[in-house]
């Protein structure tokens, strides 16, 4: 094997892995940013003057999104071992933006909507299934949770420009609430919101295609040496000089129901059962949560702002957490640790960070604008642990899977994150209609309750995979 510094003709190693990874960094805040858009309509959603619907109906309309998501990745993570990376990240992320298109279109029908967002949930479940195999292509054990950290950010980096800039565009383009001048060129700003995010998605499309391609195909164009080459694959017992492009020689596929009979599968699927929708929780709920908890006596200019800061405050920290997460197991791998035990121990550490959730609504009714920056402060610390937790947690799976099976298991493990998220909306959304109910308003009981599910749900979710792999067990399909 080449030595993994340099190259055979002495020069150094190329990095072109980490383009790959800005590819994935890009997509995602992509992804992101079209999911998160449905987070700053709740309040217009749910108000009189704008669809008049429930906070049920609200945690429905996320809720069938999560519930196609689910479906969808037990299915597109065995077509994008089939297909290759290319093909189906491109794929994926055209249906996603199709469906932005669709959603801007439906109007205040709960059927239309719900009909446009679970188009939705089936194009973006392609996203992680494709970006994880994607990192366990171009990436040796070692570096694949930075990798995953970095294009995890995304997320985060999505989540923040849409604090930036969606208020802005609600109040853009606010035209009279009735009638919806879609064949006049006006639109309402939640109309543009959609239609904004999802026009990005196709500037992504002009990047991937020219500069994503199979690490032996980009070998072969020598946009790799073979140092960099073979430190990708420095993990396998034997490495070819050259080997075939994944579209010629496309290798053996495994089924994905195969997969559920391996102890390994069911860790990851109960760590992302159990731990997903406290993330979507974070995006779908937060803006609300920020407006009912500080903004009732502010005018509406401070409580955009409010919201705005808040809100990218919360989703920026947790970049570091994406990233930082990733980087602390390849610290003790770089102290002679074995991989899974440094993941395991990584994943501990963090676990520990989201109960500080138990005090978000004891540090709320701090007076004034100190109860604000508590609760933000404490949010953006569990933001980052999650995170930190979910960079370390997909990693997992190409630790102890095949390559050719890292898309399957992940696509299960993704419909498992999507079911916990159905259940964490749905209870959302009844919470908050009850207490609103009973309280005279007041939701900040039912805000108590999410977030004490929250602070709890990572160490669970630790003890139940450690329990089902307490030692480290590759699958060698």
């Amino acid at each position: 094997m080449s030595n993994l510094n340099s190259g055979s003709d002495g020069n150094a190693m190329t990095k072109y892995r980490w383009t790959i990874a800005g590819l994935l960094l890009f997509s995602t805040t992509v992804n992101y940013m079209d999911r998160n858009v449905i987070g700053y309509l709740k309040d217009y959603f749910c108000d009189p003057n704008g669809f008049g619907w429930t906070s049920t109906d609200y945690s429905i309309l996320t809720s069938v999104f999560t519930a196609f998501y689910a479906g969808f990745t037990l299915i597109v993570g065995f077509i994008i071992d089939k297909i290759g990376t290319r093909l189906g990240l491109a794929a994926s992320l055209i249906l996603w933006s199709i469906a932005g298109f669709f959603s801007a279109a439906a109007g205040k029908s709960l059927g239309a909507q719900l009909a446009a967002r679970g188009l939705f949930g089936a194009g973006e479940s392609g996203n992680f299934p494709a970006s994880i195999k994607t990192v366990a292509e171009w990436f040796p054990k070692k570096e694949r949770a930075l990798a995953t950290g970095i294009f995890n950010s995304g997320s985060n980096v999505g989540a923040m420009i849409c604090a930036l800039a969606i208020p802005p565009i609600l109040a853009a383009w606010n035209p009279s609430i009735n009638g919806h001048h879609l064949f006049m060129g006006l639109f309402h700003g939640w109309q543009m919101a959609f239609i904004i995010t999802s026009l990005i998605g196709f500037i992504w499309l002009i990047f991937w295609f020219k500069l994503y391609a199979s690490p032996a195909d980009m070998l072969k164009k020598g946009k790799i040496n073979q140092a960099e080459f073979d430190y990708i694959n420095s993990d396998e017992e034997f490495v070819k000089p050259v080997v075939e492009s994944e579209h010629n020689t496309p290798a053996k596929k495994i089924p994905w129901y195969k997969m559920l009979c391996y102890r390994q599968t069911w860790s990851f699927v109960l760590g992302k059962f159990m731990t997903d929708g406290i993330w979507w929780f974070l995006l779908f709920w937060l803006p609300t949560y920020i407006k009912q908890q500080f903004c009732s006596d502010m005018t509406p200019d401070d409580t955009k702002y409010t919201v705005m800061i808040s809100t990218f405050v919360v989703f920026g920290i947790a970049i570091i957490g994406s990233v930082y997460g990733g980087a602390l197991p390849m610290s003790f791998i770089n102290r002679g640790w074995k991989t899974y035990k440094a993941r395991m121990t990584s994943l501990l550490i963090i676990a520990f960070f989201p109960l500080l959730l138990i005090f978000t609504q004891t540090v709320a009714k701090f007076n004034g604008m100190n109860g604000l920056i508590a609760a933000v402060a404490v949010i953006s610390i569990a933001g980052a642990a999650h995170q930190a937790f979910s960079a370390n947690l997909f990693t997992t799976v190409s630790d102890m899977f095949p390559k050719k099976a890292v898309g399957s298991v992940t696509g299960i493990g993704a419909a498992a994150g999507g079911l916990g998220g159905v259940f964490v909306q749905i209870t959302a959304g009844r919470l908050e209609d009850y207490y609103r109910v009973a309280n005279n308003g007041d939701v900040s009981t039912a805000y108590a309750i999410m977030f004490g599910v929250c602070a709890f749900a990572y160490l669970i979710a630790w003890l139940l995979m450690k329990v089902l792999v307490p030692k480290y067990k590759p699958i060698a399909a």
